[in-house]
């Protein structure tokens, strides 16, 4: 999961807790003004001592309102209920072993602390139930809550989108609002790797437990996007998805989950989503612009004059997992690993250098999980940051060293730097083997580094936004 951290949400959470907060966490839900709602923590505190509660309802306006409930005694009423009705008793059990499970799988053992706020039956905390449910949690209680004590600030949603982008390594997860400016509130924003193209490029097909892990993260994206009153939900799945021979074993059940069937985007058109992503609000006068999107399965460059413009583009069947898979390299990579690296995505590059211009673009804009996590650790972040890296700027040079350190560690000690996301150390060596040579080869002594990209698109394009 996303571990992501800006600087003015840890101010936001120290204001609402009146304290500074022990436990690192990211924000998983906000409320219409944008403000953190729920926190998702780490299983465990600075001290490494366990913190049970994973889920936590911060906004001050909408705890007041839950300890009315609890006031009112609704606590006491609903263990009551439980007792008689066993199975809504079985429901909460299972949001109890979910909410455990999930702890436990980042800290083996954490499942042994209890169920939702560290509770081992029943209900002792509508807070945390209520934190559950929006964080995208099967919580009957926090499902109830909702429905006493919404709107919580007292305005309705209005125009709420949600976009999910399926890609080879991750699922992602966007929720916009409009606002009165013209611009759009962000509710949610989560990536979880599942890599649902592992093996793909060798097989041909999808793998029933990387779709069965990648079903239960959109599950509970679904859910969020519920509790969060989301009008309009636009899914989209990408390399991975069109070229596996059984893609409707992944489409058919997705599909029931989310309520709409996800589209099955063609390079083409997940260029232009990802250059409508990477470039809406850069200066006309920064054009022509490329776009260069380095995903797990494919990577796609992008021209255009405009932003938010594609014109032309190319997709070529090259990314980070895909490209780890084909060489199979050792741990770390040895040399001989690396040039087989460089050797195929220089292969792939002389084709796009042949079919799109990109040396007449003035600024290259890079988007995707590559190229951001390998700018946090250009710039040595004690902690991920969006607001930090989007829209900065990465010499090639920079580029170069943090491939070069990448490379000499293994797996487990790329996993250990702390702005690196759970499941993409093994590939972002490949990935950067991608975005380096690009960068060489086309005359670009720097890139353009962007948090948005085709995620940001998809849901641009359902609000009308150019």
């Amino acid at each position: 999961m996303s571990d992501e951290l800006r600087a003015s949400d840890l101010d936001a959470v120290r204001e609402q807790l009146g304290r500074e907060p022990t436990v690192p966490f990211s924000v998983v839900a906000r409320c219409a003004g944008g403000h953190p709602l729920v926190i998702r923590n780490r299983p465990v505190d600075a001290a490494g001592d366990p913190f049970p509660t994973r889920y936590w309802l911060t906004c001050p306006t909408a705890v007041k309102a839950v300890s009315r409930l609890e006031s009112e005694g609704w606590i006491e009423r609903w263990n009551d209920r439980l007792a008689r009705e066993p199975e809504l008793g079985r429901d909460v059990e299972r949001a109890h072993a979910a909410y455990a499970a999930e702890r436990a799988a980042i800290v083996p053992g954490a499942e042994s602390w209890g169920g939702v706020g560290g509770t081992r039956a029943g209900v002792k905390c509508l807070h945390a139930h209520y934190a559950h449910h929006l964080s995208g949690g099967d919580d009957p209680v926090g499902a109830w809550v909702g429905g006493r004590v919404e709107p919580v600030h007292r305005e309705e949603p209005a125009g709420r989108v949600a976009a999910i982008d399926q890609g080879t390594n991750s699922s992602r997860l966007l929720v916009l609002e409009p606002s009165e400016d013209g611009e759009q509130v962000e509710l949610a924003r989560d990536m979880v790797i599942t890599r649902l193209g592992r093996g793909v490029d060798e097989t041909g097909r999808l793998d029933p437990e990387a779709i069965d892990r990648t079903l239960a993260v959109l599950a509970g994206y679904a859910r969020r996007a519920s509790a969060l009153h989301v009008g309009r939900v636009r899914a989209a799945a990408t390399s991975a998805v069109r070229d596996a021979a059984n893609a409707t074993d992944f489409l058919r059940p997705a599909t029931e989950l989310l309520g709409v069937e996800p589209e099955v985007l063609d390079g083409q058109r997940e260029a232009e989503l990802s250059f409508l992503g990477g470039t809406r609000g850069l200066p006309r006068e920064e054009g022509p612009f490329v776009v260069i999107d380095i995903g797990g399965g494919s990577t796609e460059f992008v021209i255009g004059r405009e932003p938010g413009v594609a014109e032309r583009a190319i997709s070529i069947q090259l990314g980070s997992v895909r490209l780890t898979e084909r060489v199979g390299p050792s741990d770390p990579p040895s040399r001989d690993d690396l040039e087989a690296f460089r050797e195929i995505a220089d292969r792939e590059l002389k084709v796009v250098d042949e079919a799109v211009p990109v040396r007449d673009a003035e600024t290259l804009v890079a988007v995707a999980g590559t190229a951001t996590t390998l700018q946090a650790c250009t710039m040595h972040l004690d902690r991920y940051d969006p607001e930090v890296v989007h829209r900065s700027t990465m010499t090639v040079e920079e580029a170069e060293r943090a491939l070069e350190e990448l490379a000499a560690m293994t797996n487990e000690a790329r996993a250990a730097i702390p702005v690196m996301p759970v499941g993409r150390g093994d590939v972002i060596v490949a990935g950067a083997t991608i975005l380096v040579p690009a960068l060489r080869r086309f005359g670009f002594d720097r890139a353009l580094v962007s948090e948005t990209d085709i995620l940001d698109g998809l849901a641009f394009e359902l609000l009308g936004v150019r």
